[in-house]
Formats: structure tokens, sequence, C-alpha cells
């Protein structure tokens, strides 16, 4: 049975790669981990496999000092980006096997194009989702207060747009103060989706104490900013119960971020620009309110005094009014009172006429003239004929003269 030690197996395995594989070949893969130690680069290199968290295959890598340089010059200012955990690179690369140290990748050169391309279309695919779950634009119907005080901000410690960010706030020319809380968090790499999410989820929790959020960062390329082309930060964002502002830094491109947020702007000192013109804003309303209710004033003050003056100068003239219109009324009674009384004698006068008139009808000389007789007897009148019983004498007084007589009989109703 033919055996071999195992240096002699790693020998003729890097034989046999060295006879197969003379030449670099392009690899797509994505950028694990990243560890750089006197300007070489030495990288982890995946493919993840169809489930969650499973690896299909994983090498290493390096890329030394003199081939990164050759590089970042043709890159340009991009290859710090190209270089990040989670970052999805096609590398050209030799396959170097060492008999003690195993296989490793020795990277000649990196595509930018590929990288920008995988980022491109899969910005796509989340801007597809995003607006078919309807959260373009939820987060602007958040009500942005006039005044923003209180201001709850995500970045790092260490972004350089964070102290310009503060300073414009501190420094602004019309003495507003504002309160800032800053929740940390990574603007690049593989843990900004995770970070800044979390954090969104906190500042959720105690959205009284805030009056919005602002999350920025300092200036880069555009592959600095592809972290904030992720689903879960933007799902995140249109759901806030805050306003939430952008400023990443970035005066051309838009990320996916600016899509969701109630209000993008380019960069921090943008954003601490928008602020403070907008309570300069609210102050000025707040001003031209103060002086239009001054003016109302004014003219009710005005208003009032006129109003108090005419009043008063009635009253000046009430007395007199009322004292001229007793006198008049003095004098109509004056005048009604003698007329009234006249009125009264000369009716009750005609009136004791009339009675005297039929007292005169109604006299007993008037019936007797008019025929009749009165009997008498005894002096008294008789007026019923049951008053006199047969042989009773009686007086009958006629208009001329009296008559003497004896009642014979009388009848009786």
């Amino acid at each position: 049975m033919e055996k071999y030690t195992l240096f002699e197996l790693n020998e003729y395995i890097r034989r046999v790669l060295a006879l197969n594989l003379p030449d670099p070949l392009w690899i797509s893969c994505e950028i694990a981990q990243v560890g750089t130690a006197k300007g070489h680069y030495y990288l982890s290199l995946v493919q993840k496999g169809n489930g969650p968290g499973e690896l299909s295959a994983r090498a290493e890598a390096v890329l030394w000092q003199r081939q990164a340089r050759q590089i970042q010059r043709k890159a340009g200012n991009i290859f710090p980006a190209l270089l990040q955990e989670g970052m999805e690179v096609l590398l050209l690369a030799s396959v170097d096997f060492h008999e003690r140290y195993g296989l490793k990748l020795i990277i000649q050169d990196i595509d930018p194009a590929y990288t920008l391309g995988q980022l491109e279309l899969r910005r796509r695919e989340i801007m597809q989702r995003l607006e078919s779950e309807q959260l373009i634009g939820k987060n602007r119907r958040q009500l942005l207060p006039g005044a923003l005080q209180h201001i709850a901000v995500i970045t790092s410690e260490r972004a350089a747009g964070l102290q310009d960010f503060l300073q414009h706030l501190q420094e602004n020319p019309y003495g507003y103060q504002f309160s800032c809380k800053l929740y940390p968090a990574a603007v690049q790499g593989e843990q900004v989706s995770a970070e800044v999410s979390h954090q969104l989820h906190k500042i959720a929790k105690q959205r009284w104490r805030f009056d919005c959020v602002a999350i920025i960062r300092g200036g880069g390329a555009r592959l600095d900013l592809a972290a904030f082309d992720d689903y879960e930060i933007c799902k995140t964002v249109a759901g806030m119960p805050l306003p939430v502002l952008s400023g990443i830094g970035h005066e051309v491109d838009e990320v996916l971020l600016d899509k969701v947020v109630h209000t993008a702007l380019k960069t921090p000192t943008a954003v601490a620009d928008f602020i403070v013109g907008r309570n300069m804003q609210f102050e000025s309303g707040l001003l031209q309110l103060g002086q239009q209710l001054s003016l109302l004033a004014a003219y009710r003050v005005r208003e009032q005094a006129v109003l108090l003056e005419r009043i008063e100068q009635a009253l000046r003239l009430l007395p007199r009014q009322r004292l001229h219109q007793q006198q008049l009324r003095l004098q109509s009674l004056a005048e009604d009172i003698p007329r009234s009384f006249r009125r009264r004698a000369r009716a009750e006068h005609q009136q004791l006429g009339q009675m005297e008139q039929l007292m005169a009808l109604l006299s007993p000389e008037s019936t007797l003239k008019r025929g009749f007789s009165i009997i008498y007897k005894d002096g008294k009148a008789i007026t019923s004929a049951k008053e006199l019983d047969a042989g009773s004498q009686f007086t009958a007084r006629l208009r001329d003269g009296d008559i003497q007589g004896e009642v014979k009989g009388s009848t009786t109703e």
C-alpha cells in the first residue's frame, strides 16, 4: 500500500494547482472580514448558500500593499468602500497553495463596476419592495413642529459631520437653544443596518422627548453610502412616530433612505440650516401674529374710545333732554286739565238738565195734566183697589181740584 506524508500530499496539491491554474482568475464573492497590517489587507471571502447563515464556500485572501496602491489609484475615493465587510466584489486573484499555510488567494485587481452594478440591482429590488408596501412618503405624514428644539441624532461618535452639525446649531445667529441627544451607530459597513434600526426603535419608545430625528454622516464616496440603501432601515424610518430628517453627506447621489424620510437634505450642515431656518420662520410667524394682534388691539381700543365718547356725550345731553321732555309734559298737562275739567262740567251740566226734565215729566202735576187722577185715603195715596173697602171715603185729586167720594164696590184682577 502506497502512502504519502502530509507534506507530500500538500506539495502534490500545490503542483496540481500551479499546473492547472497558472494565471489569475476573476472570482465573484462577498467580503466577510477585513484586517489590515502595514498597508496589507487580509480578507476572508465567502459565498453564501440558499439558507440563512449558510455558506457554500470560504477562502482567505491577501492584497499586498503594492497592489493595493495600484488599485486605489485606479478606483479613486471608492477604494475604501470596496473593502468593507458585506460588500460583493469581483476580484482578479491568483491561487496560491502553501504546504504549511494552505490555500490563499493573492488579489491582483478589483472591478468597482461589478460592485456598483450589484448594489444598483439590489437597490432597485428594495425600491420596488418599498413602493409595493407603500412605505415611500409614509413618514412625511408625521407632523413636523414649527419649532424644533429637542433632536435625536443618529450617527457615529467619530463622524466628521457630527461636530459640523452641532457647531452649526450652537452658533446660530438668532440665539436659539437646542437639545441634541446622540444615539451612536455605525454609518458604514455591515453593522449599519442593525445599529441604525436598533437606535430608531429606542427613540420610538421615547418619542415624547423629541421633536424630530436626524440621521447624519460626513461625506464619502457613493459606495460609502450603500449601507443606507437598506430595506430594514427604510422600513423602520417609514414607521417612525416622529419626523425623520436625513443628511448623509453626499451632494449628488440620493440613497433609498432619502426616499422614506420626512425631509431629505444633502449634508449634516444642511440639516442644521433647515432646523435653524424652520425655527426662524416660526419666530417670524409669531412676531407677525403679535403685530397683527397689537394692531387689532389698538383698533379695538380706538373703537371703544369713540363709543365711550359718544356715550359720554349722550349722558351729558340726557338730563337736558329729560328736563325738556318733562317741561313739555307739564305744559301739556297744564293745558289739558282745564280743558278736561270744562268738558266734564259741560257733560255734568247737560246730564243734570236731562235729569231735571225727566223728573218734571215724572212729577204728579205732570201726570195729572195728562188726564190722570190720584186717589187718597186719609192723606195716603192708594195704589191698589184692595186698599179700599165698600163704603170707604176717599179723595180724588185732579188737575184743577179734588173730588170727595165713597166706594160702592170694587173688582180686582
